[in-house]
């Protein structure tokens, strides 16, 4: 009788009702699968808690522009992403870093085109066995899993980045962004007969699947006090990184050394002019500041007509002393002259015409 009632119940139900049960399941798996899919997956809720990541950019800004730098790790301001060459405890370098999270499959990589650009769809994916072979990178492979020791790792040889950055204005909350997109390791091969070394931008990496691993790994921040640390997500989110801009988005596509020729003169004129530009647009965001559009301005413009009109004052002051005593100087000399000659004074009435 229990069973007869039951089935009854399940069929008095309504057809959406049975629907809606069905499909939970189906969306729970989808749901599951997401997030495994997510970098953010391989963390666990306290560590996304005591992490916590920085907010994307917005999609609808009303100015933007991307630029690519290059990154030279030789560098003292970028030095902390290169050192330690090999790991020394839980103190890595960001390539090594990079590599194992890559290697394990927590974050995915992008194939870098000849051309440069950047594309981050699941076609442009690259898997990991194929960087290895394709750079000749010693592994190993147990159980389906790639190996790569540390010692055969090339974060030796990786002494360069491609970064890719968008400075933008928000207009949401009236602020000025410069937010990193995505970064590449180039390695540096050095010829074996001493010639210059050759460059291999390895792949593309962006910087929101990297992120939430980025706020466990610190990075020294400076040489001589070697208890200054961060993140190395606040390193970038802070902008400590310097780089010489190679590239930024155009309509032709090409990179500045392209624009200027190869005229390494123009190229430097050219970094420098886009430097001014950024620095010049976040100043005057608001306005220009050296014109009188606030209080705050009218009122040191005052101060400043205070101290020049206190300074004529007392200037003409002084000049009026000066004229004063060199007139006075010829009046004592004549009356002394004249008491000495003994001569009787003359004086002038002033007629009115």
């Amino acid at each position: 009788m229990t069973i007869v009632l039951m089935a009854g119940a399940v069929q008095a139900q309504p057809r959406q009702r049975r629907f809606q049960q069905e499909e939970r399941p189906r969306q729970q798996l989808q749901q599951l699968q997401q997030q495994k899919k997510s970098p953010s997956s391989a963390m666990s809720m306290r560590a996304q808690i005591s992490f916590p990541t920085a907010v994307d950019m917005p999609e609808e800004v009303v100015w933007r522009r991307d630029i690519y730098r290059e990154l030279d790790l030789t560098k003292d301001e970028n030095a902390g992403l290169y050192y330690p060459v090999e790991p020394q405890g839980k103190e890595v370098n960001l390539f090594t870093y990079i590599f194992k999270l890559a290697q394990n499959g927590y974050i995915p990589v992008y194939e870098y085109p000849t051309d440069g650009s950047d594309v981050f769809t699941d076609e442009a994916k690259v898997q990991m066995r194929t960087i290895l072979d394709n750079y000749h990178i010693f592994y190993e492979e147990q159980d389906g899993k790639l190996k790569v020791d540390n010692s055969d790792i090339p974060s030796s040889e990786v002494r360069k980045y491609y970064l890719k950055e968008s400075a933008y204005y928000d207009q949401a909350n009236a602020s000025f962004h410069i937010k990193v997109l995505a970064l590449c390791p180039v390695m540096m091969r050095d010829d074996d007969f001493g010639g210059e070394a050759t460059q291999y931008p390895l792949f593309w990496v962006k910087y929101s699947d990297l992120e939430p691993f980025l706020t466990r790994q610190t990075v020294m921040t400076s040489s001589l006090n070697n208890a200054a640390t961060m993140s190395m997500d606040d390193y970038f989110t802070l902008n400590m990184y310097r780089g010489k801009i190679y590239k930024t988005n155009n309509a032709q596509g090409k990179t500045l050394m392209q624009l200027c020729n190869g005229d390494t003169t123009k190229l430097s004129d050219e970094q420098k002019r886009i430097e001014k530009e950024l620095e010049a647009f976040r100043k005057n965001i608001f306005g220009d500041p050296e014109k009188k559009d606030s209080l705050d301005s009218i009122a040191k413009l005052d101060v400043k007509t205070k101290k020049v009109k206190t300074k004529s004052a007392s200037a003409s002051s002084t000049s009026s002393s000066s004229r004063r005593t060199k007139a006075s100087k010829p009046k004592s000399s004549s009356s002394s002259s004249s008491s000495s000659s003994g001569s009787a004074r003359v004086t002038v009435r002033r007629q009115r015409h």
